[in-house]
């Protein structure tokens, strides 16, 4: 056994021990390609790759495969799936039988994980037989091809790894979802069904977890980023940190380090959820405009006034859109704690406190209607058409895409976006779905809240509106961050499917004026030099944005690169040691130094 398998098959057996994502001091180190043959079988319908990920309910079932935990960790990069394992059927009443009923009514799509000793169990023919009725089969085998016999009555899409190790798992879950393609082509005679030949090919279409080599850089060469984020850590400018690098659409770093407080004992996961502060900008704001945009609900150069109808005679309702992406509107900042009273919240909920802004912290509903959005259309215009980044455009353009949209933005970003690109973790309100132990902490706040943020948004403003702004609110992991700038890297497309038009991600994320260096939403590269913003070594075109408690996500055309930084620096109180140590555009130094190599 060579180095390099050695350390791929330590990584896989840490990711499989850490659950969904893997955990800390895990990097991505799966293979350049598959050592083994991985096959698919009965694929004319092209259900292979996964497609409709929003409609799907998916439950991954372990039948007989030793390497599952690895193969259950590499699903959960793509999609939501809940996992069984009916190996415990003759201890436990876990049984097929009772997964045939009561556990698995809610889910749509199986994908059943078997081995060539499990497929001599009559128990497990029979739950594949009987569910391949009324469900979504996918049947993910490993072992001797000769096992495929045993399968002659499956009419669903069968893959078939000749390997039974953690790399094989790993390349077969990602084949389903089209992280790799598919190619293998049997060689002879199986049965009568799997014949010489036989076999189908696809496309990789979405984001394949792999390692530096895969692109033609050498692991060593990123070692060094787990330095800078020790020292992060060290000298207490966050206590966690995720960071991931995507190149050429293969996941060739990402990493999870400390824990979620310094005090604390829980390591931090890939598939931790952080507030992502002002990435919500870009994530959910921008991304609704840009959807908006091409079906003609928005225009670049109508109005507040055209869009918002209590807009209308204020001193706002000739602003553009395009002024408000561009941060030269000359709105002005109004207080987020306008006129707040001892009485406007109470410590339990009911009709009269019914939104949520912290435990134990309950608002009167109406904040902004009532009071935020006059005082914002009442407030004085400055200096428009110069360059002034403020909150309050993004306040705005909520209300744009609300009013033509017709629904509130969180629904809609989800509607659009999130489910169908896979991303179920990415959203606003994640108490709502999620336990309080995937959600890294941010401050102990002690201006109003006072207490822990813990799953509620940091932004004082935009947990007065309940937890849903334009500029704040949104929660996520790195790597369904990874899958969203991913789609737009790929000029609109992911999984087969096209969510915006390549003229679209063209125009939004291409410098606008004279005056920044801002595009519509996102920003960019700074061309001075001197401020080597984000880093030193950006290219020109590059895009994305930072988040006040300590994020980043940035697009580098040029090199088909995508760089995420997660971190809690706002943890137990605001610091601004990440930005006085050059953190996050350090790395994004070591990451270029690499690929420029």
């Amino acid at each position: 056994m060579n180095r390099f398998t050695v350390k791929l098959l330590f990584f896989l057996l840490m990711l499989s021990m850490a659950g969904d994502f893997g955990i800390a001091q895990t990097k991505s180190r799966a293979s350049n390609g598959t050592s083994t043959p991985v096959y698919l079988f009965h694929n004319r319908e092209k259900i292979i790759p996964l497609r409709g990920l929003a409609d799907r309910q998916i439950a991954s079932i372990n039948a007989g495969f030793d390497n599952s935990p690895v193969f259950d960790s590499l699903l959960s990069m793509y999609a939501s799936v809940k996992r069984f394992d009916s190996s415990l059927y003759r201890t436990d009443s876990l049984s097929l039988d009772n997964l045939a009923g009561d556990y698995l009514k809610f889910y749509n799509t199986l994908i059943i994980q078997v081995s060539g000793q499990s497929l001599n169990d009559p128990e497990v023919i029979r739950f594949i037989a009987e569910n391949q009725v009324r469900k979504s089969i996918v049947i993910a085998g490993f072992g001797e091809l000769n096992s495929l016999k045993k399968l002659d009555f499956v009419t669903g899409p069968v893959i078939w790894s000749t390997g039974t190790n953690a790399e094989a798992a790993s390349q077969s879950a990602q084949l389903i979802f089209g992280g790799i393609a598919a190619k293998a082509i049997l060689k002879h005679n199986i049965s009568d069904k799997y014949k010489a030949g036989a076999g189908y090919a696809t496309e990789k279409t979405r984001l394949r977890y792999s390692n530096p080599e895969a692109v033609g850089m050498q692991t060593a060469d990123l070692d060094s980023i787990d330095l800078i984020v020790a020292e992060a850590i060290r000298e207490k400018a966050t206590p966690s940190a995720v960071v991931m690098v995507i190149k050429d659409g293969n996941v060739i770093f990402n990493k999870a380090y400390g824990t979620h407080t310094y005090e604390g004992s829980q390591p931090t996961k890939l598939s931790d959820i952080y507030d992502l502060a002002s990435v919500t900008k870009t994530s959910a704001t921008t991304m609704s405009a840009m959807k908006l945009f091409e079906q003609g609900k928005i225009a670049l150069d109508k109005t507040i006034g055209d869009y918002i109808p209590n807009a209308r005679g204020s001193n706002k309702e000739d602003i553009r859109v395009r002024e408000l992406l561009t941060h030269q509107s000359g709105v002005t900042a109004v207080s987020f704690y306008l006129k707040l009273q001892p009485e406007d919240h109470s410590i339990d909920s009911s009709r009269a406190y019914p939104v949520k802004v912290a435990d134990n912290y309950f608002f009167k509903p109406g904040y902004f209607r009532e009071m935020f959005w006059p005082a914002l259309l009442k407030a004085p215009l400055r200096n428009r058409g110069t360059y002034l980044y403020t909150d309050m455009n993004l306040y705005i353009m909520k209300e744009i895409v609300e009013w033509q949209s017709g629904t509130p933005i969180d629904k809609y970003v989800q509607d659009q976006f999130y489910k169908p690109l896979g991303m179920y973790t990415a959203g606003f309100l994640p108490r709502n779905r999620f336990e309080r132990e995937q959600i890294v902490p941010t401050e102990d706040e002690g201006n109003f809240r006072k207490s822990l943020l813990h799953g509620y948004v940091h932004d004082p403003g935009a947990s007065l509106m309940g937890g849903v702004s334009g500029h704040a609110g949104l929660f996520s992991s790195a790597n369904d961050l990874g899958i969203l700038y991913q789609m737009m890297l790929n000029k609109g497309t992911y999984g087969g499917d096209r969510y915006l038009k390549p003229e679209t991600v063209a125009l939004f994320t291409s410098r606008q004026s004279a005056v920044s260096r801002r595009a519509l939403g996102f920003d960019m590269y700074d061309p001075d030099t001197t401020k080597a913003y984000p880093s030193k070594l950006t290219t020109p075109g590059t895009y994305g944005h930072t988040g006040f408690t300590g994020i980043c996500s940035w697009v580098d055309p040029k090199y088909n690169l995508i760089y995420v930084f997660l971190s809690n620096r706002v943890h137990p109180k605001t610091t601004d040691k990440l930005y006085q140590l050059n953190i996050r555009s350090r790395i994004q130094d070591v990451i270029y130094r690499a690929v420029q190599k």
